[in-house]
């Protein structure tokens, strides 16, 4: 795979000159919906920070009874 920005670095910026025109065009309101979209579609922080580990041990930490009474 070769990579654009080595090969045809004048290719490269107009694509991406291309690409925030298109982002910067698009109405507001389409904007922010797709970023409610991007962060629902995202993984709660603690399965991206430490995997199903993690969220075993939560979930183990929750079901114990507290000693709080």
């Amino acid at each position: 795979m070769t990579d654009m920005a080595v090969e045809k670095p004048e290719d490269y910026i107009k694509f991406m000159t291309g690409k925030m025109i298109e982002i910067i065009e698009r109405p507001q309101a389409e904007r922010k919906e797709n970023r409610k979209k991007a962060k629902a579609a995202k993984e709660p922080w603690l399965t991206r920070w430490f995997g199903m580990g993690g969220l075993g041990i939560m979930q183990l930490m929750r079901s114990r009874p507290r000693g709080d009474s």
